[in-house]
Order: C-alpha cells, then sequence, then structure tokens
C-alpha cells in the first residue's frame, strides 16, 4: 500500500482504514512548521512562569495546584516537575482493562492521534510526534484494553496506554507476538521518549478510541448494507416476489435518500429476473416425493414433486374476469398483488438503515480531522494574557460521536431483525409461497433441513436488540464531580464494532437460506416446464388436483384448462433469478452444496459466516454488475 500523508485537514474514512490494515505514514512537513510554532510558544510561557492549565497546573480535579520550583520531598527521578507531571499522566493514566483491541483498532488510534496533533494547536514536539509514526510504521501495536474510557476528558486510559509504549513502559505485539513495550522499541531499533511540556495531555487527551471503533464500524456497516440489499434481492427471487414496491416513481414520491437509493440497487441486482413477477399460476407447490411422482429417471432423482388445486367452475362466481386473466389453478404463489413487509418494505427499512449510516459518517468525517485535546494552543493570536493564547474547552467530549453512535446501535437490530424475518419467511411452509418446510424434502419425516438455522439467527437479533441500549444516556461523573458529565462514547463505538460483526452472521444465514430456496423454486418451475414438454393434458393433469367434476363436459372444460396450463409453461424459456442474484448464488454454491438430504451444517453456518466476513459475495456481485 502506497504510504498516507498526514497533515491534520484530509484524513478521510478510506485512507484511516488504510492505515488501519498496514498502510505506512507521512507527515506534511508544512504541518510540522505549525507543531514546532505551539511548541515552542509554550516553552517560551514556561520560561516566564505563566501559569498554564496542564503544563504548569495539575489536571482535573487538581487544576487548581501551581507547579512549585522543585520537589517539596526528595525524588526518585532528576526530571522536572513540568516533565513529572507529563509522565505520570500516561503512567497513571494506563488503567484498562478486558481483552485488548484488534491491531486495526489501535493502529486506527495511532493514526487518528497523529492527524490531530498535526493541526498544531496541542503544543507537542515535532521529535516526538515522529516517534509515534515511526512506532506505527514499525508494527509496533501497543497493548490497548477495551474498558476503561467513559468518552471525556476524551478517551483518557486507552490513550495512555497507546503513549506509555512510546515512554517504554507499557506491552505492545509486534507480528502477533505480545512482549513489554521497552523490548519492542528496542527489538524495532527505537528509543523511549522523554515527554516535554503539554505532550502527556495531547497524547492522551481526545476522541481517537471511540473515533477508531467507530470508523471501523461505519466502514464495515457500509458493505454489510450492499451485502444485505443482495441478500433480500436473492430472497425475493426465491420467492418469486413482486417488483412493484421498488418501481422509481414510487420511491420519488418518498424520497428518503437511502430509501431511494436501496429501491434503484434492488431493481439492478434483479435485472434480468424471471422469476420476480412469474404469473401466480405457473409456479407449483411442494409436493412430498414418492416414488410414484416421476415418469422418467432424470426427474426420479428429484428431491421433491409438485403440484397445483384446480379452481373448479363452482367457485370462480363473481371472479369470472380475475380467470380470465390468470389460469384457474393455484400452486405455490398467493393471488395478491403484494407481498408481506419484510419483502415489500426493504427499501423503507434498509434504506433507513443507511441514512443513520450516512449521519454518523458526517460527524466522523468532521471529527477525523479536529483538535480534540484540552487546553488549545493559539501561538499567533494577539492577546493579552497567555489565557487568550492557551484556552481551556471542552473538544474532548464526545457527545457528538456518541450520539451518532446511538442512532447506528438502534439502526443495526433493525437490519439484522428484517433479515431474520425473510429467512423465517422461507422455511415456513406457512409463509413460504409453495416450497417445502424447512426447505427439504423430508418424504420419511426425518429430516429437519435448515429449521434451526432460524433459530441461531432469532437468537443473535434478540442479542442484538438486547445491546441497543445507548450507552450515550447515562453519564456517570468522574474526577471528584470535576468531570461531572461524560459522553460514554468509547463503549458506544466499541459496542457498535461488535454488533456489526454480528450482523454480518445474520445476512450470511439469510444468504445460505435463500440459496437453498431459490434453487427449489427454480428447480420446481423448471421440472414443471420439463414435465410440460413431455406430457399431454392427461399426463399434466397428474399434477393438478382437480375437481369435484360432475360429468364428462366438466372433465373436457378441466382438461383443455389444464393443457392450457401445460402449454404455457411449455413455451416459458427456462426461468432463472436476476443476473447480480445469480452472481451471488454461484460465488455461494462455489463453497457451500445444495442441501438435498439433511447433513451437518456446522461447516456450511461457518462457511455463510465466512463468504460474508470476505465480502465473497459481495465481490462477486459487485464485478457481475462492473460488467
Amino acid at each position: 500500500m502506497r504510504p498516507v500523508r498526514l497533515d491534520g485537514v484530509s484524513l478521510t474514512q478510506r485512507t484511516l482504514v488504510e492505515v488501519a490494515h498496514g498502510a505506512h505514514v507521512e507527515l506534511d512537513a508544512d504541518a510540522l512548521k505549525a507543531v514546532a510554532r505551539a511548541a515552542e510558544f509554550l516553552a517560551e510561557q514556561v520560561s516566564r512562569e505563566e501559569p498554564i492549565y496542564g503544563v504548569s497546573t495539575g489536571f482535573g480535579s487538581n487544576a487548581d495546584k501551581l507547579l512549585g520550583g522543585h520537589p517539596l520531598r526528595k525524588a526518585d527521578t532528576d526530571r522536572s516537575l513540568h516533565r513529572e507531571l507529563q509522565n505520570n499522566l500516561i503512567v497513571t493514566h494506563a488503567v484498562c482493562v478486558g481483552d485488548a483491541f484488534a491491531p486495526e483498532v489501535v493502529r486506527a488510534m495511532m493514526c487518528i492521534r497523529i492527524n490531530t496533533l498535526l493541526r498544531g494547536h496541542s503544543g507537542i514536539r515535532v521529535e516526538t510526534l515522529q516517534a509515534m509514526a515511526t512506532m506505527l510504521n514499525a508494527g509496533i501495536v501497543p497493548v490497548v484494553p477495551q474498558l476503561g474510557s467513559v468518552g471525556a476528558s476524551g478517551d483518557l486510559a486507552p490513550l495512555s496506554h497507546l503513549a506509555i509504549v512510546l515512554l517504554g513502559g507499557g506491552e505492545a505485539f509486534i507480528d502477533g507476538e505480545r512482549m513489554p513495550g521497552h523490548e519492542a522499541l528496542k527489538r524495532k531499533g527505537l528509543s523511549p521518549v522523554s515527554l516535554s511540556y503539554k505532550e502527556g495531555l495531547a497524547l492522551n487527551n481526545g476522541t481517537a478510541q471511540m473515533l477508531a471503533c467507530g470508523s471501523l464500524a461505519l466502514q464495515r456497516l457500509d458493505e454489510l448494507l450492499d451485502t444485505a440489499d443482495i441478500a433480500a434481492a436473492m430472497t425475493i427471487d426465491a420467492f418469486a416476489g413482486r417488483l412493484g414496491a421498488f418501481a422509481e416513481e414510487v420511491h420519488a414520491l418518498r424520497p428518503h435518500p437511502g430509501q431511494v437509493h436501496v429501491a434503484a440497487h434492488l431493481r439492478q441486482l434483479l435485472e434480468g429476473s424471471t422469476l420476480a413477477d412469474i404469473p401466480y399460476h405457473l409456479v407449483p407447490k411442494f409436493r412430498a416425493w414418492s416414488p410414484s411422482a416421476w415418469d422418467d429417471d432424470a426427474s426420479h432423482a428429484l428431491s421433491f414433486d409438485i403440484g397445483w388445486d384446480w379452481v373448479a367452475f363452482s367457485q370462480r362466481h363473481g371472479r369470472e374476469k380475475f380467470y380470465d386473466r390468470f389460469r384457474p389453478f393455484r400452486g405455490g404463489k398467493k393471488h395478491q398483488p403484494q407481498d408481506s413487509y419484510s419483502l415489500r418494505c426493504i427499501p423503507q427499512v434498509h434504506g433507513a438503515v443507511r441514512d443513520a449510516l450516512a449521519q454518523a459518517k458526517r460527524v466522523f468525517d468532521v471529527e477525523l480531522n479536529a483538535v480534540t485535546d484540552n487546553p488549545l494552543v493559539f501561538p499567533d493570536a494577539q492577546a493579552r494574557h497567555v489565557e487568550e493564547q492557551v484556552i481551556s474547552a471542552g473538544h474532548f467530549h464526545g457527545m457528538p460521536l456518541a450520539l451518532a453512535m446511538s442512532y447506528v446501535k438502534a439502526a443495526i437490530p433493525v437490519l439484522a431483525s428484517i433479515s431474520e424475518r425473510r429467512l423465517n419467511k422461507l422455511v415456513d411452509p406457512a409463509t413460504n409461497d409453495g416450497l417445502p418446510a424447512f426447505l427439504i424434502g423430508n418424504e420419511d419425516g426425518t429430516e429437519s433441513g435448515l429449521m434451526i438455522v432460524q433459530y441461531t439467527a432469532a437468537a443473535i437479533v434478540n442479542d442484538l436488540a438486547s445491546r441497543a441500549m445507548p450507552a450515550s444516556v447515562y453519564s456517570i461523573p468522574t474526577s471528584a464531580n470535576a468531570e461531572d458529565h461524560v459522553s460514554m462514547g468509547a463503549n458506544e463505538a466499541r459496542h457498535v464494532l461488535a454488533m456489526v460483526g454480528d450482523l454480518g452472521k445474520v445476512l450470511g444465514l439469510e444468504l445460505m437460506t435463500a440459496a437453498q430456496a431459490l434453487d427449489l423454486r427454480r428447480d420446481m418451475i423448471n421440472a414443471a416446464r420439463s414435465l410440460a414438454d413431455r406430457a399431454d393434458a392427461d399426463g399434466f393433469a397428474a399434477k393438478v388436483q382437480g375437481g369435484p367434476l360432475k360429468d364428462d363436459g366438466d372433465r373436457t372444460r378441466f382438461l383443455k384448462e389444464v393443457d392450457g396450463l401445460r402449454a404455457e409453461l411449455s413455451d416459458a424459456d427456462e426461468y432463472r433469478p436476476g443476473r447480480a442474484v445469480e452472481a451471488a448464488h454461484a460465488a455461494i454454491r462455489t463453497r457451500i452444496e445444495p442441501m438435498h438430504r439433511d447433513r451437518a451444517l456446522d461447516g456450511d453456518v461457518a462457511m455463510a459466516v465466512r463468504l460474508v466476513v470476505e465480502n465473497v459475495v459481495l465481490d462477486a456481485v459487485r464485478a457481475a454488475l462492473s460488467d
């Protein structure tokens, strides 16, 4: 990967993800001039013995304590009190607990912190910033436990774990090997840094953890939203669903951006489908296979039988015009012009989640190039007093990110829930429009098919819903009430990152189930076509439940109508899904075989999840659409 140039003003979520996954960084020379100017200004003010928060005073509730000229008791270090203050800030604040963040999260945190410090309003020295960039490029990944930030003053504790390795303390990973921080530096030929004025505060006072977790979550959710549309489109084809609900003119009347986008995406994914909008009467319903179900060896190998119910003449009163348009047969599809909400309302639901994502992206784009520590240094401001050039404010407060994450956090279970509802419709014979129960033939009553796959999806959806409570609504004051309102944004973003991973599992299960249903739907309709090619009206009538027939005249009319159905199927081309759906289905089938009989499903389920994690299905569809 090419290096990413950091200048404090042009970092994007895309380039942040590149650094998170291994790209090196370069520091902009002009930005470093501003960094040097702020550091020189602070050193000058300290030499004048000006009281500056976090430089010549304590932190938080210790802000009223001014540093003296020398320690009041014998110290075990020869550092000045100003340097001791900064060192102590890092080593006493690195107190997080729990599992360590993944390397990509920590690399993103380091990149964010370097970028914001390049703005030149934090007082850090150029050499300290360059040491941090060198550590990042060397592949040293500090061990940052996940629990400990309340999201104001920024992510103090996790960022201290980040900075402590720079000082030769803490722990770090190199190529997955965990070791003491000083050893990691030594292994890469680096030396510990000794902090100067305000550098500890510059390193640990900001929103980098919540911003890193949230940015990686948003990038992944962006991909999962496209995957969710693909899963939904495959499910629509498996249902032989209706496309009118996705028409452009329909969504022009309620033009929420996400909704319009999803409707257009579904139209694109389903382009070329001859399963969607198929006439109701052509879709057979499942019947259990039996030894006498089929009339040739090739058909005898199928795992299903098919059939229709004929609408008798006595049942058509008042519906004659309808049966002039649609043949009088009830197969798998109900004669209704609309599908259930989990199909018909995909643009409204998926689109609303997209809009939540777009709002969060807007907030995060601002934060990526914001200065988030405290106090802020304005070395070139015209001022009478230093307080007008070193200003204490609240940019470390994570509430803008926390509320954006709360919105996304509520949206994730919604997307997972509608996916599970579609999956459930596919396996339930009462709702799957003529497919077999649990998508398996089960002629002997011994097979469960995909029954329990829906259980797993339901369990994940419930877990996601139970985790969707916003952390941002519950502030617990800290620092002896000096920090009396905090954002909890770090917890919010951490939750969202984990929840996005579980959302992908639900989508993987829907894709696996929809592929099985699509195979059955297509095979059942095309088996009907094949039979129609080789059978006459009497032969085809064996698949139609007729009657009661009062006389030979009724039977003649019955056979004539059966022959009309047979001829229409015989004349039809092979039924197929949309071109993009077909590409998705093919990608699934390279890793997961169709299920003709019960088999161990643990490997299939694990593979379905991998297909989503690795974007195998998404990449296949994108390639098909770009052809």
